[in-house]
């Protein structure tokens, strides 16, 4: 069902649209590459079940947890591009 000036399908098209941008970008954030040993930020060691669990690895699991906590939630982009989300 469309409405206004859109045609049948693109709401589906749009949910598509945002769900293949968010595999994307969890694609991109994935590590890759040779695992480290030492971790990027505070040089240690990095266990090698770690290592072998994740490939491309290149923080300790320390590090890697307070780098996730400051990372902010993505909201995702406003594909109606309504006035009212403008306006905000």
């Amino acid at each position: 069902m469309a409405g206004g000036w859109t045609r049948d399908g693109a709401v589906q098209d749009q949910i598509d649209d945002t769900v293949r941008d968010a595999l994307n970008r969890a694609q991109r954030a994935l590590p890759q590459g040779a695992s480290l040993e030492r971790c990027e930020e505070c040089a240690a060691a990095i266990p090698e079940a770690r290592r072998k669990a994740l490939p491309g690895v290149r923080l300790c699991l320390t590090c890697q947890e307070e780098r996730d906590a400051q990372t902010t939630a993505f909201s995702g982009y406003n594909r109606r591009g309504s006035k009212d989300s403008q306006l905000r």
